[in-house]
């Protein structure tokens, strides 16, 4: 298990550490590990442990796996020391924020098809490339955008920056450092404006003050999006 956020603490300087579910099945003994790591490491530390649903799987998510959740983390004595917050009660906080990433520049709307995407992906792995996304629709000074297709609603990519590095220290690896140019924009808002769930994600971890991202060694790679 590793720490993936920054070390950094707020200002109290008390641990946060959080488990976020997502309520689309019965929960099972993976789930579990991943509840008791943050847990514990929040007792340990005299910290506060967050529990929050991540619900935004509408068509997925149902209200009796959400019940099993509740009902086993009491069965466990894991309680927590706030929530359960839900991130579909959370919706407006999430728009304000596309609202003033849009007002900042840091996001633009993106028009390509998924046949476009998937186009572009088997030209890149046919090519022995990385597949990502190719900056089409990014806005930049002297650049000229494609004509905006009839019709089409637009994703919302993060305009994310060029050059430079995301970086942080993992409690387990040590520092890591990923390149900026290794990163895709990526989507965060669908066409019909609803938030993805690695934007919730951001967003929650920042409002809640989370200081200790407690997961698996296969999200290592999740952390830099």
């Amino acid at each position: 298990m590793t720490d993936q956020n920054n070390t950094s603490t707020p200002a109290t300087g008390r641990v946060r550490t959080r488990f976020a579910p997502s309520p689309t099945g019965f929960i099972h003994l993976g789930n579990i590990r991943s509840a008791l790591y943050p847990w514990a490491f929040a007792r340990a530390m005299g910290g506060d442990f967050i529990l929050r649903i991540e619900d935004t799987d509408v068509e997925r998510s149902s209200q009796v796996a959400v019940d099993v959740i509740l009902e086993s983390m009491e069965w466990l004595n894991m309680q927590p020391d706030e929530g359960p917050f839900y991130q579909m009660q959370r919706m407006d906080r999430y728009r304000t924020v596309l609202e003033d990433l849009k007002a900042t520049g840091l996001v633009y709307p993106c028009y390509m098809s998924i046949a476009e995407l998937d186009a572009l992906r088997e030209k890149q792995m046919a090519a022995k490339e990385k597949p990502r996304y190719d900056g089409t629709w990014r806005p930049e000074p002297g650049k000229t955008l494609p004509a905006i297709p009839e019709g089409v609603q637009p994703v919302l990519r993060f305009k994310n920056p060029q050059g430079g590095v995301v970086a942080w220290d993992d409690k387990v690896k040590g520092r890591i450092e990923i390149s900026n140019d290794e990163l895709d924009d990526l989507v965060i808002a669908r066409p019909d404006g609803t938030p993805t769930y690695n934007f919730c994600v951001v967003v929650d971890d920042i409002d809640m003050d989370i200081t200790h991202v407690i997961r698996g060694d296969d999200h290592v790679n999740n952390t830099p999006r």
